[in-house]
């Protein structure tokens, strides 16, 4: 029976937090693009909902194709009344996003004595091979 209320009130939940997001409205909406292949683009809804992007055609290195680099950024308020922001920019590199809701790794320990030391006598002392 518990199982029945927590589930009912988790559905509720979701339900009426979706009703807005169905009702939503799209306040404002542009678009453009050209024929390099260059594009961008905006939008802002009623439920505080906004993005905006661009991208272009660049040379890349190394390769006989032409790269896309895309960046851009969103905006949304979390479920805790949070504005969450997002920017980004995605090309050969990868997509590399920021955003203060992100997670990110701890910082660098510091590397023991005793390790810098073996790795400063393993600089000093190459290893040579020795013909038999």
């Amino acid at each position: 029976m518990k199982f029945f209320i927590v589930a009912s009130c988790l559905v509720a939940c979701a339900f009426a937090a979706s009703v807005e997001d169905q009702n939503a409205e799209t306040l404002r909406s542009s678009s453009d693009s050209s024929p390099d292949g260059s594009f961008s683009y905006t939008f802002e809804t009623s439920n505080g909902i906004s993005g905006q992007a661009e991208g272009h055609v660049k040379p890349s290195v190394g390769k006989d194709e032409p790269a896309i680099e895309v960046s851009g950024s969103s905006q949304y308020i979390s479920p805790e009344g949070e504005k969450i922001s997002l920017t980004y920019v995605a090309n050969e590199n990868g997509y590399q996003p920021q955003g203060d809701h992100l997670p990110t790794p701890p910082p660098a320990e510091p590397i023991p004595e005793y390790i810098q030391k073996a790795l400063k006598y393993i600089e000093e002392h190459p290893y040579v091979e020795k013909n038999q």
